[in-house]
């Protein structure tokens, strides 16, 4: 899943950047409020991280930008001010949840995942085709109930093409989720990844999970 991370101190920003990416989050950072509502309006992100008090243009106003431009990406806000009113004026705008400063880092990531499944549709915490699990908590592969080593990158891959199983996904749309930036027709970086994936989760004896649409992209079929 790919997240944003609007955070002007620069210590709190690399901490929450650090241990996302460990959980096998793509992860973007941005360091003012301008910059992080273009990022959130260009671009497609599952979820943000968001504090209050920011340079150039606050948390609140960030939150009020994106829902009066109809985006519905759930949001949480960080605050070093934890009142009441805070709180309420951060929700009422359109935030999702809120985490006061300073904070552990299990509950941030804890809190992320709680707002990521109520805004899903599928509530469950795995994904599954057949016998091949993503535990998304745990953030694991499974085929045949055996753990599947796998790279961040890899992750992130299989849990994009797992999500939306059934959709025939565009290299483009690949290349901005996971690797976050536009697409490069030169480049065969997805093609490469997508042979490592196979590699590691197919049998040679069995129907493929990933499916090549040619021309197009990839589509894992729904069951």
């Amino acid at each position: 899943m790919r997240i944003l991370v609007v955070e002007d101190e620069r210590k709190v920003a690399s901490f929450i950047k650090r241990g996302l990416e460990e959980e096998r989050y793509i992860v973007e950072t941005a360091s003012d409020g301008e910059e992080g509502l273009r990022l959130a309006m260009e671009n497609e992100f599952d979820a943000l991280v968001l504090d209050v008090m920011l340079p150039k243009l606050d948390g609140y106003s960030i939150v009020k930008a994106l829902r009066e431009e109809g985006r519905s990406t759930p949001i949480l806000m960080l605050t070093a001010r934890g009142t009441m009113e805070d709180r309420v004026q951060g929700l009422d705008l359109g935030a999702d949840d809120y985490l006061a400063k300073p904070f552990h880092f299990e509950e941030l990531a804890a809190r992320l995942r709680s707002i990521l499944r109520r805004s899903s549709t599928d509530k469950t915490t795995r994904l599954q085709v057949g016998d091949l699990e993503l535990d998304l908590v745990t953030h694991f592969a499974y085929r045949e109930g055996k753990e599947i080593e796998l790279t961040t990158k890899e992750y992130a891959l299989l849990e994009y093409l797992l999500r939306n199983r059934g959709r025939i996904l565009s290299r483009s749309m690949i290349m901005q989720h996971v690797w976050k930036h536009n697409f490069d027709p030169e480049s065969n970086i997805i093609d490469v990844y997508i042979k490592r994936l196979r590699q590691k989760i197919e049998r040679p004896d069995q129907p493929q999970i990933i499916l090549s649409i040619r021309g197009v992209g990839y589509r894992v079929k729904e069951e």
